[in-house]
């Protein structure tokens, strides 16, 4: 039997373009027959958040990155033309006219195709992120986890 290839992305952005991007070429990869896997970090945990609030017990300064961050994929702003959250709409609104997939549909797609996504335990130590709050199907894990995947995989991306 032969081995697959590996394909790895970081995604340490939470902007929802860039979050797209990576889910696209993750589906893309995964369509290819590569073993892929997503790496969370940082403000990319806020794509794996659920967007209802989960009670979970946290210190206060944990509550105010949990209260100032976005609550998933669907609330993620544009790294350009934000525009205090008209941006987002306006691109939202293209892409449904021309049936492109949404982010919170790329992330299912990414899912049913075996796409392993791993939120980076040692950020959401920082952040206060609990594993309760975000979507099902997330694997923890940190940096050594990642480096597993990464060693091995013939494209390895940083978004």
């Amino acid at each position: 039997m032969e081995k697959k290839e590996k394909t790895t992305i970081i995604l340490f952005s939470g902007d929802l373009d860039k979050a797209m991007a990576a889910f696209i070429i993750a589906n893309g990869a995964a369509a290819y027959d590569h073993d892929v896997t997503i790496f969370f970090t940082f403000w990319g945990l806020n794509t794996l958040r659920k967007e209802e609030s989960v009670s979970v017990k946290k210190g206060w300064l944990e509550k105010m990155f949990g209260w100032m961050m976005p609550k998933g994929a669907n609330r993620l702003g544009l790294s350009k033309m934000n525009m205090s959250g008209l941006g987002p709409k306006m691109i939202k609104h293209v892409m449904k006219k021309h049936n492109a997939m949404t982010l919170p549909q790329l992330i299912e797609m990414a899912q049913e195709q075996g796409v392993k996504l791993v939120a980076c335990t040692m950020t959401m130590d920082l952040l206060g992120i609990k594993k309760e709050e975000l979507i099902d199907g997330v694997e923890l894990g940190g940096v050594a986890a990642y480096l597993g995947d990464a060693t091995e995989g013939k494209v390895n991306l940083f978004i």
